[in-house]
């Protein structure tokens, strides 16, 4: 295939999504990659076909004392640099190919071994100062082409419709919208219908929800969507992630952080965003996934300069 956006920064996993010496599989435009972490927090990336017999280096387990990906065939070992690992003795050349990988917050990005065309943002380190990590929800690939999947991150109406029973918009209004370069900013102010007993009933937790509240979205194309907002329990953050894995096929995942009024409203406000943000990616990919393919629009909503923005930053990359 021919790569989608090269040159872009792909943010492919949180630390957080590795755990210990666990191998976690990756796929960026349609090349397979194994990552993995080990005890002292380094983290190593290589292709992920074993050299031998081609079996899915993803499918083994990592060697704690030498801190080797074991192949599940024959269990042969291969070091953070591709290297064969065999009889106490280390090959010369590398086997395996790296995948060139830059940390960054505990955020793991890469070029795909493209040579950089922009450089890794710094919006979630700028977005998330003083805030709390809570952890990833809404790990999920999405079959839909990448430029489908952007587009619903910036489109501002599909909420009244794809997410109407979770959030019972009624207004939407964008007093701002700017943007530079790869960068934007919107502000979004939402008013929400009155709440039912039915829906106290099946989460309780929407009660914590005013009936008017801002969020300022932020976005760093072509991976990033940020949105920040403040409740009564306290503020939230959620960074949504993107990035190609095959031409019909796209991976997300949401990194959530919060700054809860009081230290005992953590687990709670917690619980509250890691479910609704779970919803919200079950929500959109049944939206992307059961759409027909895509036609010139014969109608205009408001707000949509938006979403033509990021499809023109796609088109003209």
């Amino acid at each position: 295939m021919e790569p989608i956006l090269p040159g872009a920064p792909w943010l492919i996993a949180h630390r957080s999504m590795l755990g210990i010496n666990k191998p976690y599989k990756v796929t960026l435009n349609e090349h397979d990659y194994v990552l993995w972490q080990n005890q002292q927090g380094e983290v190593f990336a290589l292709d992920n076909i074993c050299p031998h017999m081609q079996a899915p280096l993803s499918d083994g387990w990592i060697c704690e004392d030498t801190g080797t990906i074991t192949c599940p065939f024959h269990a042969l070992k291969f070091d953070g640099k591709g290297r064969l690992h065999n009889c106490g003795k280390v090959s010369g050349q590398p086997l395996l190919t790296p995948l060139d990988i830059i940390i960054k917050d505990d955020c793991i990005w890469t070029y795909g071994g493209y040579t950089p065309k922009i450089p890794i943002p710094d919006l979630i380190s700028n977005v998330s100062a003083g805030m709390s990590f809570l952890g990833v929800a809404g790990e999920k690939s999405m079959r839909g082409t990448f430029l489908d999947s952007i587009s619903i991150n910036y489109d501002y109406n599909h909420q009244s419709g794809t997410h109407r029973d979770l959030f019972g918009i009624k207004a939407n209004r964008i007093p701002l919208f700017e943007h530079d370069g790869y960068w934007a900013k919107v502000v979004q102010e939402l008013d929400r219908e009155d709440t039912t007993w039915n829906d106290i009933l099946q989460n309780p937790l929407i009660l914590t929800a005013p009936k008017t509240y801002t969020g300022t979205l932020e976005y760093a194309f072509p991976s990033l969507t940020t949105f920040r907002a403040t409740f009564p329990i306290g503020e939230v953050l959620q960074v949504h992630v993107l990035y190609p894995e095959t031409t019909t096929q796209t991976k997300t995942f949401v990194l959530v952080y919060s700054q809860p009024k009081h230290t005992v409203l953590k687990p709670l406000l917690g619980r509250f965003v890691l479910s609704a943000v779970a919803t919200v990616v079950e929500q959109d990919t049944r939206a992307i996934e059961t759409s027909y393919p895509r036609q010139p629009a014969k109608i205009r909503l408001p707000n949509e300069e938006i979403m033509f923005h990021a499809q023109k930053l796609y088109r003209e990359w």
